[in-house]
């Protein structure tokens, strides 16, 4: 047995009822991983990236970031939804790794029109050596542009027009649009946003890899997580385990359960249940179908949202984010009474989800549980792959396309027109 199938992430379906009929799914399920994996189909160049990626744009990133290392100690990522998501999971998920590197602090902007936010964002820039990441494919995202407009302004202003150029970097179309005209007129050092890659699907590219690496983590070990995640999902005609969930997810859907909780017990996993929630709502989210994504931190929110989830309307399952082996932990100080004293609190934290899973059980809860081994880069890579891969399959499997999303320039139009009265 090789070390990739011990430590794989792993789904545990044992908790799903009626998943005796998932069989039904299986000649769809093999039709739709071939369907993906053929080439054919418009923004699934990420399926085989992790396989086939540009070693000498990687090269570029990790020495960009080794470059930008030396010039701020703080690093403002610029960009919204896939802009920024993904990045921002990573980084949240594994900044310990590099806390004894001399990496600068990352910071985020552009992700909320909140002029609170920004301006106190400005005032913790003040005294600092700062450098700004913006990432937007076409340039004209309305919250990118406002906080990239501020930012350069407040480059402009500590550094000069010539020094503030050379704090700026920008990951945006290769060829096209307002981002791009800027790059070539300001000579700002710059990567692409693939052509066929979508947003939300786009952490393992440049888009997410830049600002990951400036962080200090793995980008190569992130990649190499998702190569060898591809590998055992493409050993299966059904896509393994993240088929075997996809199916599941179409079953519980088929049965009334609307909404997916995504839970996890690790704080550590907050931002990564974010892109999860963006992965599957804007992938799913059409024709008036979809599961609609939702996220619980546990313990924190059991004892504000446990009371429904145990006794309420069951239009629900759970999918239950579980890690493994945690890097740290702590005993638990005598004054805390005997019933606590002395065990760690890893252990109290395991007996929460169990006491959680067996309550909900006995409620007739539905709930899948994903077996995270450890939260490093390479298994960070793994999870990007393998749910990116499940949400491409469900889609299909609702019959609908999982990656397109023809509902968002909805409420930007009407945003414009308000703007314009």
């Amino acid at each position: 047995m090789s070390s990739l199938e011990i430590e794989a992430l792993s789904i545990d379906l044992s908790m799903v009822e009626g998943m005796g009929h998932i069989k039904k799914h299986e000649k769809k399920l093999i039709k739709s991983w071939a369907k993906l994996k053929s080439g054919a189909e418009a923004f699934t160049d990420w399926v085989d990236l992790p396989l086939h990626y540009d070693k000498e744009e990687i090269r570029k990133i990790k020495q960009t970031a080794q470059h930008i290392h030396k010039q701020c100690n703080a690093f403002v990522v610029i960009g919204i939804g896939g802009s920024y998501l993904g990045a921002r999971a990573a980084i949240e998920m594994l900044h310990s790794e590099s806390e004894s590197k001399n990496v600068p602090k990352v910071y985020f902007a552009g992700n909320n029109l909140s002029g609170t936010y920004h301006c106190e964002l400005l005032e913790a820039l003040e005294d600092k050596e700062v450098c700004i990441c913006v990432i937007s494919k076409s340039g004209t995202t309305t919250e990118t542009s406002v906080a990239f407009a501020l930012l350069k302004e407040f480059l402009i202003k500590k550094y000069g027009k010539k020094g503030c150029r050379e704090r700026i970097y920008a990951v945006t179309d290769q060829k096209r649009g307002i981002l791009r005209c800027e790059v070539e007129e300001e000579g700002y050092q710059s990567f692409a946003v693939p052509q066929d890659i979508g947003g939300r699907y786009s952490v393992l590219s440049a888009v997410g890899l830049l600002p990951i690496a400036v962080a200090g983590i793995d980008i190569r070990e992130m990649l190499d997580g998702a190569a060898d995640m591809a590998t055992v999902l493409a050993k299966s005609e059904t896509a393994g385990e993240a088929g075997k969930l996809a199916a599941a997810r179409n079953e519980l859907y088929q049965n009334g359960k609307v909404i997916e909780i995504f839970e996890c017990y690790e704080p550590k996993l907050y931002f990564f249940t974010e892109w999860l929630k963006q992965l599957f709502g804007e992938s799913e989210g059409k024709e008036g179908k979809g599961i609609f994504p939702s996220a619980l931190q546990f313990s924190t929110e059991l004892h504000s949202m446990g009371q429904f989830l145990q006794q309420g309307n069951q239009i629900f399952f759970e999918t239950i984010l579980s890690l493994q082996n945690p890097k740290k932990d702590l005993k638990v100080p005598k004054s805390a009474g005997e019933f606590l004293a002395g065990r760690s609190i890893n252990e109290i934290n395991n007996a929460a989800m169990a006491g959680v899973i067996k309550a909900h059980q006995k409620e007739g809860i539905s709930m899948i549980k994903v077996d995270i081994p450890f939260l490093n880069a390479y298994h960070f890579g793994q999870m990007v792959y393998f749910f990116e891969t499940t949400c491409a399959l469900s889609g299909y499997l609702l019959g609908i396309n999982p990656f397109d999303q023809p509902g968002v320039d909805s409420y930007k139009l009407e945003m414009r027109k308000a703007l314009t009265k």
